[in-house]
């Protein structure tokens, strides 16, 4: 007699399958299943149906989640070696305290799997919420949160994929390039050059943006011979800067797009021997202690780092599920001082 063979089940259905086929967010899916947040019907009779045909329900060991996690609130940050964003999360340690939450910094060091595994480390430990700077504008996933019902708030960059489905704080990064790039201009510098980070972090592309805006309301196109992407790191801003002071197009003037690639182009400017301000203008994004130490002093334009944190803190200890999604933008400030 044959053996007989069990037929295994199939795949079981998630809650972003459920979003794909009825062209949802997970957040959606959550609320309408859960019964919580304004959605309208249409919406929420394509997410039933889809969840009916996949055979998907709730996790009940989703909702026991919900209802049972700890005082601790976890701030996901792309680099702990840039000041911007330690200054960043004592404005969110300081919210986390007066609510009565502890905090928890982690570091992604800008590496998506990195990150990944810190959310799922949220998800094991029942944090009560998530601050995050995503490492990939593009590729973060923040499904794993979304479909517990964890609060997040993306801070610094913009996640595409989760941007109506998170709480957001950010600064125009566009208007703080472009005044950076009229300022030069404004100098009298005709050659400006620009070093930007990768393009999988909306900061770099808005800063690149900005510039280009500038370039475009005073009569000029950006020349792809004078922008460079780099990693946000010092070593990319040295190496970034030194191909430009060794390129048939010399600059007279560098726009640098955060403060470890300055640090960088600092260098490399030392070491072909270029005087700032005499032989070129510089200006940073971001600004810290040591943008006063250097002579001359550093022209920047400064973030409210502090603020950000904060407003992320406040953010997150009113997340509801019932609020449709807040952005807050606040404004950069260009501080000038010898270097421009």
């Amino acid at each position: 007699m044959a053996p007989s063979r069990r037929r295994l089940p199939g795949p079981v259905a998630k809650i972003g399958d459920v979003a794909q086929a009825a062209k949802v967010s997970p957040a959606t899916v959550s609320r309408v299943l859960n019964g919580t947040g304004a959605v309208s019907t249409e919406r929420a009779e394509r997410v039933r149906a889809a969840a009916q045909k996949l055979g998907y329900t709730p996790s009940s060991a989703a909702r026991a989640l919900r209802q049972q996690r700890t005082r601790v609130w976890a701030a996901i940050i792309a680099d702990i070696e840039n000041p911007f964003f330690t200054a960043m999360v004592r404005g969110m340690e300081d919210v986390a305290r007066d609510e009565g939450h502890r905090l928890v910094l982690c570091n992604s060091d800008e590496d998506p799997e990195k990150e990944a595994s810190y959310l799922d480390i949220a998800v094991a430990e029942q944090m009560a919420g998530v601050v995050i700077a995503v490492a990939s504008a593009r590729d973060s996933r923040l499904d794993v949160l979304l479909e517990r019902g964890i609060p997040v708030v993306a801070v610094d960059r913009r996640p595409h994929r989760h941007e109506d489905d998170v709480d957001s704080v950010v600064v125009d990064n566009e208007l703080g390039a472009r005044q950076a790039t009229e300022h030069l201009i404004a100098r009298g510098a005709k050659r400006i050059a620009c070093v930007t980070g990768p393009t999988r972090a909306s900061t770099a592309s808005e800063r690149l943006a900005g510039y280009k805006s500038a370039l475009r309301a005073h009569g000029r196109s950006a020349d792809a011979d004078l922008v460079r992407r780099a990693d946000f790191k010092e070593d990319g801003g040295y190496a970034a800067t030194r191909t430009l002071l060794g390129g048939r197009k010399q600059p007279d003037a560098l726009f640098v797009a955060n403060n470890l690639m300055t640090l960088g182009a600092l260098r490399a400017i030392n070491e072909a021997g270029r005087r700032i301000p005499d032989d070129l203008l510089l200006v940073g994004f971001d600004d810290a202690p040591w943008t006063t130490l250097v002579h001359p002093q550093l022209t920047v334009v400064a973030q409210p780092t502090h603020e950000i944190g904060h407003q992320a803190g406040r953010l997150l200890a009113t997340a509801s599920a019932d609020l449709p999604a807040r952005h807050v933008v606040l404004a950069p400030t260009l501080l000038v001082r010898g270097s421009a």
